[in-house]
C-alpha cells in the first residue's frame, strides 16, 4: 500500500494546524486527517512542498507549546471531496447505463445535469437545485432515483427547488425517493434532529461551528439570537461549556427540531427558548456573549445585542455579514494589523473585511451610547471568513469586544 507524508501533532491543536497548512497550500487536500489513540492527529502534506516546511517556524507560529513531527504513514482514506468526485463519476455511469439501456442517447448535456455535490443527512440525500432538470429523469421515475440511491449508497433522495420569502425561509423540497424527511446529521459529536422539507442545514458553516466549539464559555451567558434549529446554540453549551444560552427563534418548526435537539444531547436544563421576534426580547443587561449568525447581515439585531451585553463588564459580540468585494478595489500599500483569518482569502478581501468590521465597531459603539448612556470602546479581536458565498461574496464573522468606560 503507497505511504504519504503527514504531520504529526496533538489533536488539540489539529485544527489550527489544519487551517494554517491550507492557507499555505501544503495540506493535501485528497486525503483524510486521522485520529490516533495517543490524542494526536495526523494531516497530510504535500510531497512535493515538504522540503520547504520549516517545523520549527510553524511550530511558533500555530502553537508554541505544542510538538509537529512528519511521519510516514500508509494512505489514509479519501477526503469527503475526493469521495464526492469519484460518486460524481460512478453517478453519471449510472445515469447514462440506464439510459442507454432503455433507447435512450446520452449526450453532454444529460452529463452536465448530474450533480457533483450534496448534502448528506445519515440515510438521505439531499441535492440541491440546478441539478436533475431534464424530464428524462422524471419519465424514468422511481426505477432511475432507486438506481441513483444505490449508488450513493443511501436510501433515500430529496431536492430543494428553492427557498421561499416566507420569512423562515422554509425549504421547497420534494421527496424524490422515500416518504420520512426526518433526518439525523452528526457533527463534531453533535446530534441535530430535523425535518428537510421544513427547517434549513447549512454545511457550509460547519467551520464557524468549530470554532465555537473550542471557545471557554465556562461560567458565561450566551444569547443566540438566530437558533434555528441548534447550528451554533449547541457547540455553545456541548464543547465551549456556557453555564446558560438563551436561543432565540421564530420559526415554529425549527424551535421544535431545537427543542428535540437540546434533549437528545443532554443541555435542555441549560438554554432557554425565546420564541417570536428577538427584537422583542425582554431581556437585557445579561450576557457576556451574543451570537448573531445571520446573513446576509444582522444588522437589524445590533440594538438588540447592545441591550443584551452585561452593563457593569461589557462582553463580546460575534456579528455574521455577507461583505462584497469589488472588482476594482485596491488595497493599501500597509496591510491592516487586525487578526484575520487568511485561509481562504487574500489582501484585496481582508481589507475590505477590515474596512467594514472598523465601521461596524463605531456604529456599535454609538448604538452603546444611545442605549446605555455611557461610553463604550470597542475592540476588533477577529475576523473569521466562514466561506464563499458567491463570486466576490464572503461571509466572515466579526468578534468584537465591547467594554465600558
Amino acid at each position: 500500500m503507497d505511504v504519504i507524508p503527514c504531520l504529526k501533532v496533538p489533536q488539540r491543536h489539529a485544527q489550527l494546524y489544519r487551517k494554517y497548512l491550507l492557507s499555505q497550500g501544503v495540506l493535501d487536500r485528497k486525503y483524510c486527517a486521522q485520529k490516533h489513540s495517543d490524542e494526536t492527529v495526523t494531516l497530510p502534506v504535500v510531497t512535493s512542498v515538504l522540503a520547504q516546511l520549516d517545523l520549527v517556524a510553524l511550530k511558533e507560529h500555530v502553537a508554541q507549546d505544542s510538538f509537529c513531527e512528519i511521519v510516514d504513514i500508509q494512505a489514509p482514506p479519501l477526503s469527503k471531496k475526493e469521495k464526492v468526485k469519484s460518486f460524481h463519476k460512478r453517478l453519471a455511469e449510472t445515469a447514462q447505463s440506464l439510459l442507454v439501456s432503455k433507447g435512450e442517447t446520452w449526450s453532454e448535456d444529460l452529463e452536465r445535469d448530474i450533480p457533483s455535490r450534496w448534502q448528506c443527512h445519515g440515510d438521505l440525500v439531499l441535492f440541491s437545485e440546478g441539478c436533475f432538470t431534464n424530464e428524462i429523469w422524471k419519465e424514468i421515475g422511481s426505477e432511475f432515483w432507486t438506481a441513483v440511491a444505490l449508488t450513493l449508497g443511501v436510501k433515500r433522495l430529496a431536492q430543494i427547488q428553492k427557498i421561499s420569502h416566507d420569512g423562515y425561509r422554509t425549504p421547497i423540497v420534494t421527496m424524490l425517493l422515500g416518504d420520512s424527511s426526518y433526518v439525523t446529521h452528526i457533527d463534531n459529536h453533535i446530534r441535530y434532529e430535523f425535518d428537510v422539507t421544513k427547517c434549513m442545514f447549512s454545511s457550509g458553516n460547519i467551520t464557524e461551528k468549530l470554532r465555537i466549539a473550542s471557545f471557554d464559555c465556562i461560567g458565561e451567558t450566551v444569547v443566540d439570537l438566530y437558533a434555528g434549529i441548534g447550528y451554533f446554540t449547541l457547540p455553545y453549551l456541548v464543547h465551549a461549556k456556557a453555564a446558560y444560552v438563551h436561543a432565540c427563534e421564530w420559526n415554529p418548526d425549527a424551535i421544535k427540531a431545537l427543542q428535540r435537539n437540546l434533549q437528545i444531547n443532554g443541555v435542555s436544563d441549560r438554554c432557554t427558548i425565546h420564541q417570536g421576534d428577538n427584537r422583542q426580547l425582554p431581556l437585557s443587561d445579561l450576557a457576556d456573549r451574543v451570537n448573531l449568525g445571520l446573513i446576509p447581515s444582522s444588522e437589524e439585531g445590533w440594538p438588540v445585542a447592545c441591550r443584551l451585553l452585561k452593563r457593569g463588564t461589557g462582553g463580546i459580540l460575534h456579528i455574521h455579514h455577507n461583505v462584497t468585494t469589488p472588482l476594482h478595489h485596491k488595497p493599501p500599500e500597509h496591510s491592516s494589523a487586525i487578526d484575520v483569518n487568511k485561509g481562504s482569502s487574500n489582501q484585496r478581501d481582508m481589507q475590505v473585511w477590515t474596512a467594514w468590521a472598523s465601521d461596524t465597531a463605531g456604529r456599535i459603539c454609538t448604538l452603546l451610547l444611545d442605549i446605555t448612556g455611557n461610553e463604550w470602546k470597542t475592540n476588533i479581536k477577529h475576523i473569521e471568513h466562514v466561506k464563499t458565498y458567491a463570486p466576490h461574496i464572503s461571509h466572515v464573522v466579526l468578534d468584537l469586544e465591547c467594554k465600558p468606560l
